[in-house]
């Protein structure tokens, strides 16, 4: 198994933040600064940060509020992180990010199967935001929000978009470009003053409060397992079919 892997399904952290830590030489196997890439066998000895680390772990998945001004990171050094918020018994990871300035709906998890699987951007996973911007929101607003807006060189996907009240607005987005939102919408001559994300595929932000999590109960976690493995399975079709 390669080392990020085996640090993501021991609940560590997510692959990519391993792949950092394994670059900042804080990873060992068997007495030996591990570089990316390496396997690890079954009687390899892994060591992160002093301590040895097993993939012993039961699944967990929580649903997090997150407030302004907390960072979606597993980064102990990072002041202000989402780990530390949580305060959760065991190592638990986020399921990707949630910039700093905004708040609402994080997973976090240390089942790296099924955080990779939420953050594959070829399976096309909802994630539905509510924002509020700072000037009345327009039908021309609405219509290049939802048709695709070039944004980092590219065009970012159609996407549903529907109007709340004069300033406020709802979309749902299938793709995770870096700052999304607050770039689609500079773009188009308009600054967000607040974002919130109120769902993740079949989890819903409804019922918690800032700072607040909960675990998923067994229905939501059967329902975002099935919608995984059914998104993954319609992908693996697609590219057979070619």
């Amino acid at each position: 198994m390669r080392l990020n892997k085996f640090l993501s399904d021991a609940g560590v952290c997510s692959r990519r933040e391993a792949d950092r830590q394994i670059e900042a030489g804080k990873v060992k196997i068997n007495g030996m600064v591990a570089t990316l890439g390496t396997q690890v066998e079954v009687d390899d000895e892994v060591v992160y940060n002093g301590k040895t680390i097993k993939n012993t772990a039961p699944k967990v998945v929580i649903a997090v509020y997150k407030p302004i001004g907390v960072e979606c990171t597993s980064s102990q050094e990072v002041k202000n992180n989402i780990v530390d918020l949580v305060n959760y018994p065991t190592r638990l990871f986020p399921v990707g990010r949630l910039d700093k300035n905004s708040e609402g709906l994080i997973l976090m998890t240390n089942d790296g199967e099924l955080s990779n699987g939420i953050l594959k951007a070829r399976y096309y996973h909802e994630k539905e935001y509510v924002v509020i911007v700072n000037k009345p929101v327009s039908k021309a607003f609405l219509h290049q929000m939802s048709s695709g807006v070039n944004i980092l060189d590219t065009v970012t996907r159609p996407c549903e978009v529907e109007k709340l009240d004069e300033r406020t607005f709802k979309i749902i987005l299938t793709q995770g470009l870096n700052r999304q939102i607050r770039r689609m919408c500079e773009a188009l001559d308009y600054e967000v003053v607040n974002l919130k994300r109120i769902r993740v595929l079949n989890i819903v932000l409804k019922g918690l409060k800032k700072g607040e999590w909960r675990p998923l109960d067994e229905i939501e976690l059967k329902e975002l397992r099935d919608i995984i493995s059914k998104n993954v399975d319609q992908v693996f079709n697609k590219v057979n079919e070619q």
